[in-house]
């Protein structure tokens, strides 16, 4: 019914590809081509922050790619949640199948094999979503879980993550000034600190640049760790998202 209801919304309502422009299509095949069809893979962050967890991408932040996920994140084009939740969904198998295919590091964690994923989308700030409309990696990962969950994987997207602090725009920031904008800027809502027990732990989010953001994530979850049972520790993190990109970030 979702695919038919969009289907018809398109053939009523005037829809460009997000990626190139091309009339009558929300992302014509050739843009989810270039979303998909590359295949998730290791995402190579220069100089990455102490902390990153390795991080699996579906695609280069670039061309269509970048055009899509820039229309579904300031223009709510909220119907490309879906292909970016399929390309997601593929980078998060990559993450689990190397943390499965991993040696001490992805060893499981006390009490014997993960229910499922946890998908924990990075959080974005609360004057961001109310100004956009809607949380982009909130609704990207929702898909992504459904995508999983229809191929037989048992997911499911636990928001546990929040702003701890305001944060300048990261727009224009050089790598140090990021990791220094995210540093201590994320905490595990309170009351959460056990939803991700007996689940292997994903962090998601549509786009990796320095990794500063994910790093920071990834250290929230890890100081919870540390403080008690509720989260896995920080080997069994591992971070997806649809799209990196490198820059010359100095």
């Amino acid at each position: 019914m979702d695919g038919w209801w969009h289907a018809a919304v398109e053939l009523v309502l005037p829809v460009d590809c997000a990626g190139c422009g091309r009339p009558r299509s929300l992302l014509c095949a050739r843009c989810e081509a270039a979303l998909l069809a590359p295949g998730a893979r290791r995402a190579v962050v220069a100089d990455a922050p102490r902390g990153l967890p390795p991080v699996h991408a579906a695609a280069e932040y670039r061309g269509p790619v970048r055009a899509a996920l820039l229309a579904h994140k300031e223009r709510g084009a909220t119907g490309l949640a879906r292909p970016l939740g399929r390309a997601l969904a593929a980078a998060v198998r990559a993450a689990t199948a190397r943390r499965a295919a991993a040696g001490p590091a992805g060893r499981l964690p006390p009490g014997g094999p993960p229910a499922g994923l946890a998908l924990v989308p990075v959080p974005s700030a609360r004057r961001a979503v109310r100004a956009r409309g809607h949380d982009p990696a909130r609704r990207i990962a929702a898909a992504a879980a459904a995508r999983l969950r229809g191929t037989g994987t048992e997911a499911c997207v636990l928001p546990v993550l929040r702003q701890a602090r305001r944060v300048a725009d990261q727009a224009g920031l050089t790598a140090s000034e990021r990791l220094a904008n995210m540093s201590g800027a994320l905490e595990v809502r309170r009351g959460a600190e056990g939803l991700c027990a007996g689940r292997r732990v994903v962090l998601v989010d549509d786009l990796v640049t320095t990794g500063a953001t994910l790093a920071e994530a990834a250290r929230a979850l890890g100081a919870t760790s540390a403080e008690g049972p509720g989260f896995p520790s920080f080997e069994h993190v591992s971070a997806a998202v649809v799209a990196w990109t490198a820059p010359p970030w100095k």
